[in-house]
This record gives C-alpha cells, structure tokens and sequence, in this order.
C-alpha cells in the first residue's frame, strides 16, 4: 500500500498542476511486457471491463471538474500520504485504494456520479481510521 500511495501521490502532483501528460519515473517506464503475457492479460480482462464499461458514462460533471477536480486532486494527495499509518488498521489501506479506483474511473469516464461514490467511500474510510486510533 504504502508503494502504491507514492505513486498516487507523484500522479496527484501532476494533476494538480493540471500538466498534460503524465511523466513517470524512467525505471518504471523502462518496464515492459511479452505480447503473450499482454494477450493473457487483455483476455482475462475483457468480461470486467465490459461489465464496468455498460455502467460507467457521462453524468454529473460537477463533482468531477472544475474546482472538484482539483479537490480529487488534494484528497489523494493526502490519501496517498496516510497510506503507512492506514496499513496499521485493518482493511482501511484498501478501501483507501478502492477510492483511489473509484477517483481514477470517475476522471477518466466523465461519471460525476462515480465521483460523489468515491467522495462518500473516503468519509466511510477516514471515519474507520479514526474510530480506531480513538
């Protein structure tokens, strides 16, 4: 979890600052993959992401523009940056990273409605943290 946070967290940075592109590390571009294994991959994909694509469009684009876009932006940032201390309390890493998920989809389909899911997940999520510690 705690890996994963600072990806999200350098991804985050980027779409604050609104670039266009993503830049990402050179190790992790130098990664690659053989066409079997993409294939494989692609194949054993393709029912979920059917499945996900019927359900996902665009709807409710307030609470995924404009300032809402720039408040995903902050809350993953700060997401991304409790990840060590969430893996301390059971299951809230990934419930954290189903936000993290549920954001991601929500920008890239356009779906507000995503958006406002993944909004009421992180309350549910911060709230398991805190009643822990407390």
């Amino acid at each position: 979890p705690t890996t994963m946070g600072w990806l999200v967290f350098l991804i985050a940075v980027q779409l604050l600052i609104r670039r266009q592109h993503f830049w990402l590390p050179r190790w992790l571009l130098k990664r690659s993959i053989t066409v079997k294994s993409l294939g494989k991959a692609v194949n054993w994909l393709r029912p979920s992401a059917c499945f996900i694509d019927r359900w996902l469009q665009p709807r409710l684009p307030v609470f995924i523009s404009g300032i809402s876009q720039y408040l995903i932006a902050i809350i993953c940032l700060l997401l991304a940056a409790a990840m060590p201390v969430m893996e301390l309390v059971l299951f809230s890493a990934s419930s954290a990273e189903a936000v993290f998920v549920l954001f991601g989809l929500a920008l890239i389909a356009h779906d507000g409605l995503l958006g406002l899911l993944a909004f009421s997940l992180l309350v549910v999520t911060f709230s398991l943290v805190i009643y822990s510690f407390f």
